[in-house]
């Protein structure tokens, strides 16, 4: 990530934020009554929308049933309208199937998946506006439909992606900043044990420089915990208070 445009003298970002700080962040959780859990996220102008089906029945071939666990089937997939771009394929290009074994990897990390053995766990999560941090966003919003699913996890998974400029990380990157070049990278964490559940670095970044940007990467992922909670707390007592009324 290179040019001077995108942190000025005075240490602020292109859209006015601080090197460590995140878009605005809002969320929903209910959004579709069909599904078990589904929820709905914007960070920034970069939109997603996370359905959970389950745990059921395994669907098609039982051999891939798991006689100790559940298993994790996710599909990740970008509106034809989500870019300035038409896309011709939402999703099975490679970009999307990459995306879906992150978010594969990243659930079966924190989903207690050995409550429900030979059971499947459907998450779908579709981006309905792109403008930077697409894995984060998908991650959050995933967490927030496993939750209202009722699906029990070790931890919430926060995600959030991190860049280089000027010997500054910055975290939260936006479309522009993403484009801008250089190195990036994203991260799931478990934000109270801090464990990693992905981490993913497209190019490379002098071992000096990869300490700071883990750092405010994880600071940013525990700034999103705080933010997802108070969600889930939210609609909590709105479904609390719908029952009692």
């Amino acid at each position: 990530m290179a040019g001077i445009e995108l942190l000025s003298d005075q240490g602020y970002r292109v859209d006015g934020r601080k090197p460590n700080e995140l878009r605005k962040i809002q969320a929903r959780m209910g959004v579709f009554s069909q599904a078990d859990g589904s929820a709905y996220i914007e960070q920034g102008n970069t939109k997603a929308l996370a359905v959970v089906y389950g745990p059921h029945e395994i669907r098609g071939s039982r051999s891939k049933s798991q006689h100790d666990r559940a298993i994790i089937n996710c599909q990740y997939s970008m509106a034809t309208f989500s870019t300035g771009e038409r896309k011709r394929r939402p999703h099975g290009d490679r970009k999307s199937s990459e995306m879906t074994l992150h978010l594969k990897q990243t659930f079966e990390a924190a989903i207690l998946t050995q409550l429900y053995p030979r059971s499947q766990i459907d998450i779908y999560v579709q981006i309905l506006q792109a403008d930077g941090g697409n894995y984060s966003a998908c991650v959050n919003a995933a967490t927030l439909a496993v939750v209202d699913a009722g699906i029990p996890l070790r931890d919430y998974v926060c995600a959030c992606s991190a860049g280089f400029v000027e010997d500054t990380p910055l975290v939260d990157l936006s479309h522009l900043e993403e484009s801008a070049g250089g190195t990036q990278l994203s991260l799931a964490v478990l934000p109270k044990a801090e464990h990693l559940a992905l981490i993913e670095m497209d190019s490379r970044l002098h071992q000096d420089h990869l300490e700071s940007m883990m750092d405010a990467a994880t600071q940013a992922c525990k700034d999103l915990y705080a933010v997802l909670d108070r969600v889930v707390r939210d609609h909590l007592q709105e479904v609390t208070t719908s029952i009692g009324e």
